[in-house]
């Protein structure tokens, strides 16, 4: 179905090649003055609000999880500022070369682990309204397959630029998030006014630029995981936007979701290929000296 050239509200079947709807045909009459004050307003769906609201949201979920992991930590740890290394390693950190070697899991559990409460709060910060945002124009689960899969290349991207050193966090799913709607919106896949959304890209744009200045400029932010995620976004967003932009289009976007995935194995199988490890499924059991 066509959509309306003003506001994008999605007109019926029998618009017969018209491009705005009777809302804002009336709008704009009202405002020439050719309507009386109290002329009966057409009420049609707004399509970037949700009118189904559910109690809990999956951003809820995800933020709930974050949250169970840091207690867990804290409860364990006996802190909840800077967790040890060690600590970190044995809840999930991605660690390239323990990764690569077969401990893929990380790859996604390390989404779910934050180094200390100031680490957390800021993502959670961040995970909250870009979260919302996200979840409320794709739908729970295209938002929730974009989460997962920008945070895989986020961590890919950090296993393979610095293999030694342990990444944990959210922030590169996050990023992933941003890249994701920025490249949906210039794309036009929401049906939503260019003037609602242009605010929303100005506050992306700043959020992205801002994060990896402030991740270069202090030691210890995995700016790697960032810009992984941040590209790993950008290109799921285009690909949702030009193949499967609608909802209804849910078999198409089940395609990309699968075709991005097998996407990400192979990367994960060059990675293992360019450090010389066989692919394993389970850990490289290595010699002792």
């Amino acid at each position: 179905m066509a959509n309306c050239i003003r506001c994008g509200r999605q007109l019926s079947g029998f618009t017969l090649g018209k491009k705005v709807c009777p809302w804002c045909r009336q709008h704009e009459a009202a405002q020439r003055g050719e309507l009386p004050e109290d002329a009966p307003q057409p009420v049609i769906r707004t399509p970037w609000v949700r009118h189904h609201e559910s109690t809990i949201t999956l951003t809820h979920v995800i933020f709930g999880m974050n949250a169970a992991v840091f207690l867990a930590m804290a409860l364990a740890t006996q802190t909840i500022m800077d967790f040890p290394v060690p600590d970190l390693v044995h809840w999930g950190a991605n660690v390239g070369a323990l990764t690569i070697s077969g401990e893929w899991w990380r790859l996604v559990t390390n989404i779910f682990v934050h180094g200390g409460i100031i680490h957390i709060a800021f993502n959670m910060w961040c995970l909250w309204y870009l979260g919302e945002l996200a979840e409320q124009l794709y739908g729970a689960w295209t938002y929730g397959c974009i989460y997962l899969i920008c945070g895989i290349g986020a961590s890919l991207t950090s296993a393979g630029w610095h293999p030694y050193v342990p990444s944990v966090g959210a922030s590169g799913a996050i990023f992933g998030l941003a890249g994701a709607l920025f490249t949906a919106i210039r794309l036009g896949e929401f049906s939503v006014p260019r003037e609602a959304l242009s605010g929303t890209l100005r506050s992306l744009g700043a959020f992205v630029v801002y994060n990896l200045i402030f991740g270069f400029a202090i030691s210890g932010v995995d700016n790697a995981a960032h810009i992984g995620g941040l590209i790993t976004g950008a290109i799921v967003g285009a690909v949702v936007a030009l193949i499967a932009p609608a909802r209804e289009h849910a078999l198409r976007r089940v395609a990309v979701f699968l075709g991005l995935f097998l996407m990400l194995a192979f990367a994960a199988m060059q990675l293992a290929h360019h450090y010389g490890i066989p692919l394993q499924l389970r850990q490289v059991q290595f010699p002792r000296a």
